[in-house]
C-alpha cells in the first residue's frame, strides 16, 4: 500500500524475519479471511 511496486514475499519475509513460505501462509489466510462475507461487511463498516 502506498509504494511504487509491490514487495516480494522474500522482501516482506526480510523485513519480519520470516520465511518467504510463511508470508505466503500469512497473506493467504488473510485472503480466506476477507472472502468471508461477514468479515467484508465488517471490515468495510471500519473504512466507511
Amino acid at each position: 500500500i502506498g509504494r511504487e511496486h509491490p514487495l516480494t514475499l522474500e522482501e516482506i519475509g526480510q523485513r519480519f524475519g520470516l520465511t518467504r513460505e510463511r508470508v505466503r501462509q500469512i497473506k493467504e489466510k488473510a485472503l480466506r479471511k476477507l472472502r468471508q462475507k461477514h468479515r467484508r461487511e465488517e471490515l468495510q463498516m471500519h473504512i466507511g
